[in-house]
């Protein structure tokens, strides 16, 4: 089940905060909890990469677990078990921002572990055909490169270069300008914008490009 509560403020804060690590996914973090709820849903953008939406799980607990603190170990283990991991369908889950009801616990014969039925609130990183996102390359070839904006992997043809960059070999593959003032390679920051989208069970592969105004190397950190 889905249901969507919102847009997550300001996208582009949201993605530039500390707690939202570019090159290497998602740190779990107190700014989504802090700035969610702190506009009205009026207030909120049209469009976003992150949306705040309603889950449903069914979370198994050993009898060892039970006790006063049944509830608080329920919500740990579902914090640990669904933070920072990915959906095809709702996106990657950035961070779990409230509980919404734990239901009565179901006893599974024969093991022994109580299955409860958890319904709660995340903050999903979902990108959309046509988004504009900032990502780090990863691996450079003759036919294009892939980079990572958060947890999404997005390839970028050759053909969606600009026509004046020509793939050059060597130790530090890499794309260059014919009059050599533009270069990119594995780690430096693109500006690309997303043209597709391939959905599978689970994980989100994105196609897109740079060959547009506006898009293209934002930072070489070996220039730097």
């Amino acid at each position: 089940m889905q249901k969507l509560v919102g847009l997550v403020p300001d996208p582009l804060q949201a993605f530039n905060c500390p707690n939202f690590d570019v090159k290497g996914g998602i740190k779990i973090a107190h700014w989504y909890r802090e700035n969610l709820c702190s506009q009205s849903h009026s207030k909120r953008p049209k469009r976003s990469v992150f949306f705040h939406i309603v889950l449903e799980r069914n979370m198994q607990l050993h009898p060892r677990h039970f006790g006063r603190n049944l509830r608080e170990n329920i919500v740990s283990k579902l914090m640990k078990d669904v933070e920072g991991t990915r959906s095809g369908r709702h996106g990657f889950v950035v961070a779990i921002t409230g509980i919404e009801n734990v239901g009565k616990g179901l006893i599974r014969d024969g093991a022994g572990f109580v299955t409860f039925p958890v319904k709660y609130q995340c903050i999903v990183f979902r990108p959309f055909k046509g988004e504009i996102l900032e990502a780090v390359v990863t691996k450079v070839n003759k036919m294009g490169f892939f980079a990572e904006a958060g947890p999404v992997q997005i390839f970028v043809s050759n053909h969606l270069t600009p026509d004046d960059m020509e793939f050059q070999s060597g130790d530090l593959p890499n794309y260059t300008t014919s009059g050599g003032s533009v270069c990119f390679k594995k780690d430096s920051e693109v500006r690309l914008k997303i043209i597709g989208t391939q959905v599978d069970a689970t994980e989100k592969f994105c196609i897109g490009t740079i060959k547009d105004d506006f898009l293209g190397v934002i930072n070489d950190p070996t220039t730097t």
